[in-house]
Order: structure tokens, then C-alpha cells, then sequence
């Protein structure tokens, strides 16, 4: 009893030259090698970097997104807080300055978006253009074409070379899978889209064409937000200098079809779900009503 009591003595008089409650001691004590929250959160955070290479771009945003998506809630300032404390955070890229060029009235009747990106349903409205990337053999000329009611890449074909052909057959590759009657495809005023061979396939589609005011790269900045994805997350960290065209287009699907289309976070779907899972689950909700 004796040395109970000259151990809580020692205890309480520790506390009061440390300047510290007895119950905050014991407090301590009693967590005293138990993980606390923020060593939960950041080892889930770690989990999900860890699910593929590409997940090291995820900013605070998106890694909520991905934890919510495991049940698990927290602030977007704890998040940026722990990402910081492990040097998981990237800097921000440059946003470009505001640059307005004049445009014909022709020009704006003919732009039908408007820049407005948002698609109640799949398949009604597309976005289309071309980028290229250096490899060992030459250019890679690639087109794709994105859905705007949920980011997904509907389809992508890669050739050494931008003619119209490229872009025609980039358009047959999503009829061989989609109807597409009465859907809007936007894309630039390049030569490809603007030829009669192009016009025409979307006619006989009973698709409507819109175009992009010239030098107005907002226009079809969804399009282009893609293009800067696929680059900073892959293109720009291997030596495509280096490689075939026929090995970085090997490189390319992958990332599209099996993670930036199902696995990726992508934020402006509800919950962040990746573009082919948020269809798969709209499409499921529609059959349910």
C-alpha cells in the first residue's frame, strides 16, 4: 500500500514540475504504442499510392476522393498536411495566362459547346483532337475521343502520320462499339476535321459537327486537360526519344484502357469514380428505375 502510494506521489509531482495534468499522463500512458488516426490515414494514403505508379500524381483532391472511396472521411487540410509531411505533395503546375483572340460571328455559330463540357448522358457529347510525341523512329500522331458526361477515352488510334484518315478512323472505332445518332463531336478547325471526307462520315451518322474558334484553346480545353494527364503522368517520365513508336503505343493503351479509363480517380465524376466504373454504375442505376 505503502509503495502505491509514494508511486502516485512521484507521479502527481512529475506532473506538476512538468506542467502537465495527471489525466493527460495517464491519458498517454494508456495510448502509448497505439497508432494514432493520422498513422491510420497516411498508411491507407501510402496503400493507395502503392496500387499503381501513375497514383504518385494524386493531389490532396483526389487522394480524398480515393479515401472516401474506402469508406474512410477526412479534411482536405489533413489530407494536404500528412501528403506534405511524407513529400507526397507535387508543386502546382502553371496555370497558362488569359489570351483572347478575335473571332468571326461564322466561327461562333458553328462552336456549339461553348465551352460548356458537361454531358447529362453518355454519348452526346465528344470531344476529339490530335497531339504528337517524339520517339526513336519519328512522331506519334495520337487521336482520341473523349465522353463528356464521363471523361472515358471511347477510343484511340495511333499512327506516324495526321491525316484525315487518322481522325476517320478514330470516329469509325467508336460507331463499331456506339450509336451515336444525333450526338455532337467537337473538336479544332484543323485540316482533318474541317475536310469533306470528315463532314460527310458525320452526316451520314446524323452526328453534328462542332468547332473550335481559331487560336481559342479553351474551347476544347477538356480535350486538352487529357493530353496534359497522359503527358505529366506518362509520356513526359520515359524516354519515348528512345523507344519505337510500336512500344510506346503498346505503353499508351495500357495506361488508357486498364488505368486512366478504371483505375484513376478522376475528379469531376461524382464520388471521383474512374470514367468506365461511373458509366458501368449509371447505366446500372437506369436499368434499376
Amino acid at each position: 500500500m505503502y509503495e502505491r502510494h509514494s508511486k502516485c506521489w512521484t507521479i502527481k509531482l512529475m506532473c506538476h514540475i512538468l506542467g502537465v495534468s495527471t489525466s493527460g499522463y495517464f491519458k498517454y500512458r494508456k495510448m502509448m504504442g497505439r497508432p494514432n488516426k493520422d498513422a491510420i490515414l497516411s498508411a491507407e494514403m501510402e496503400a493507395i499510392l502503392n496500387e499503381s505508379p501513375f497514383n504518385d500524381n494524386y493531389g490532396a483532391p483526389r487522394m480524398q476522393l480515393a479515401l472516401l472511396q474506402r469508406g474512410l472521411k477526412a479534411g482536405i487540410r489533413r489530407i494536404t498536411r500528412i501528403m506534405r509531411e511524407h513529400g507526397w505533395l507535387h508543386k502546382p503546375r502553371r496555370k497558362p495566362k488569359g489570351l483572347t483572340h478575335a473571332t468571326t460571328e461564322i466561327q461562333e455559330q458553328e462552336n456549339l459547346l461553348k465551352q460548356d463540357f458537361s454531358s447529362p448522358q453518355p454519348l452526346k457529347k465528344l470531344l476529339t483532337d490530335i497531339s504528337q510525341i517524339q520517339c526513336l523512329d519519328g512522331k506519334l500522331y495520337i487521336s482520341p475521343i473523349l465522353d463528356c458526361f464521363n471523361g472515358e477515352i471511347l477510343s484511340l488510334i495511333m499512327r506516324d502520320n495526321m491525316k484525315k484518315e487518322l481522325c476517320l478512323d478514330t470516329l469509325k472505332a467508336v460507331t463499331h462499339r456506339y450509336k451515336l445518332d444525333g450526338t455532337i463531336l467537337h473538336s479544332d478547325r484543323g485540316s482533318q476535321y474541317t475536310s469533306d471526307a470528315f463532314r460527310q462520315e458525320l452526316l451520314n451518322l446524323g452526328m453534328t459537327q462542332s468547332l473550335s474558334g481559331v487560336d481559342h484553346c479553351y474551347d476544347n480545353a477538356r480535350m486538352e486537360s487529357f493530353f496534359a494527364t497522359l503527358k505529366k503522368e506518362l509520356l513526359y517520365r520515359i524516354p519515348t526519344y528512345k523507344m519505337k513508336r510500336e512500344d510506346v503505343k503498346s505503353i499508351i493503351f495500357k495506361y488508357v484502357f486498364t488505368y486512366y479509363n478504371r483505375v484513376r480517380v478522376y475528379t469531376a465524376n461524382p464520388g471521383g469514380y474512374p470514367p468506365a466504373i461511373y458509366r458501368e454504375l449509371s447505366v446500372e442505376q437506369l436499368l434499376a428505375a
